[in-house]
């Protein structure tokens, strides 16, 4: 039972927007991704772990893949700038949006944006990618990662980079309502496996989903976004160390 509590305990911190480690982690420097478990006894598992996030993916193997179902109804109240991304966040006690995968239900806590993407298809960086972080009951989590290429302007996005904040730790209320569906492709095929969170404490068994096509942003939505994280966001791909890449 212990175990279980701190599991949910460590996978709640990791969602938490502003975070409540006293070390501090980054994308540059001696912040960068291949010193996190260097700056935390409790980030060994970004250094050690056998099942990392995000990577490359190249060589699939069919499988019976059921079709996604999200059922996502309720847009996010907060765009928080937190210094290592843009996120969007929910009300505790919104339980609208959940994702069904295995006979479980996951609910919808947040999504957030890397730039350039964090997986890569062929080896192949999308300009930016979404992760929509679900969890369930026991603390268990999904992440549907949706890529984004230079096209037209994406009305959806639109309406949160209106109210984006320019600093860190800084949040803006969403006053206007966002159509997650339209965040998602009409098309919703996936690779799926089995990773880690993409950011400290990198914790494992992160049942990842990776949409097959993606959406399309303007080329000033983009820069909008890099300009105001002022550095890429991205961790580097991991090995597979065996795993398998289903679709």
């Amino acid at each position: 039972m212990a175990k279980k509590f701190n599991r949910i305990m460590l996978l709640t911190l990791a969602l938490s927007p502003l975070g409540v480690s006293a070390a501090h982690w980054g994308y540059e420097g001696q912040e960068a991704p291949e010193r996190w478990g260097d700056l935390d006894a409790a980030w060994q598992t970004c250094h050690q772990g056998r099942n990392q996030s995000p990577i490359n993916i190249t060589h699939t193997q069919p499988a019976h893949l059921r079709p996604l179902q999200a059922r996502y109804s309720s847009g996010p109240d907060s765009l928080l700038n937190n210094g290592h991304t843009i996120q969007a966040n929910f009300s505790e006690n919104n339980n609208k949006n959940t994702l069904s995968l295995d006979g479980e239900t996951f609910v919808l806590k947040q999504f957030h944006f890397h730039a350039p993407s964090e997986n890569t298809i062929h080896g192949k960086h999308y300009p930016m990618e979404m992760h929509l972080v679900n969890q369930d009951a026991d603390g268990e989590i999904a992440v549907v990662a949706v890529m984004f290429e230079v096209g037209n302007t994406n009305p959806e996005l639109e309406k949160l980079w209106h109210v984006m904040p320019p600093e860190a730790d800084k949040s803006s209320a969403i006053e206007t309502t966002i159509n997650l569906n339209a965040l998602l492709p009409k098309q919703k095929t996936y690779w799926r496996f089995s990773g880690s969170l993409t950011t400290p404490p990198c914790t494992e068994g992160v049942r990842w989903m990776v949409l097959k096509h993606p959406l399309t942003l303007s080329r000033t939505q983009l820069e909008l976004f890099t300009k105001t994280m002022r550095h890429a966001n991205n961790r580097p791909v991991q090995k597979l160390h065996g795993r398998v890449v289903i679709e």
